[in-house]
């Protein structure tokens, strides 16, 4: 997963006609070490369709302040710019969460390609 560090480097990759998934975490949120051991599998199995992008919000406060990120991890699926869906809660995600939230990333994006 790309570690994005600028806002411009972020909105190149969002405008991709690939979708892509951007996940913002912090080193000192313990939820999102939680998920550490399992994304690189998760990522794996959805590298072709997906793109992934990571984004430590303390890093760039702007642009999650603009994308109101409030909760981490917070993921949220862009395509050509544009945000397609986003997966926020304050509870802990498990593997089948966020995997049933690439699924419906999948078919938003799908959708709208019609």
């Amino acid at each position: 997963m790309e570690q994005v560090t600028t806002e411009q480097r972020f909105r190149e990759v969002i405008a991709d006609s690939k979708p892509t998934v951007a996940v913002f975490k912090a080193t000192w949120c313990k939820d999102c070490h939680f998920i550490d051991p399992f994304m690189p599998q998760v990522e794996e199995a959805y590298q072709d369709r997906l793109n992934f992008i990571h984004i430590d919000r303390d890093d760039l406060p702007d642009l999650c302040s603009e994308l109101n990120i409030l909760g981490i991890p917070s993921f949220i699926a862009f395509r050509d710019g544009q945000e397609l869906v986003r997966f926020v809660s304050k509870l802990r995600k498990t593997r089948d969460e966020i995997e049933q939230f690439l699924d419906r990333a999948l078919e938003v994006s799908n959708a709208l390609q019609k």
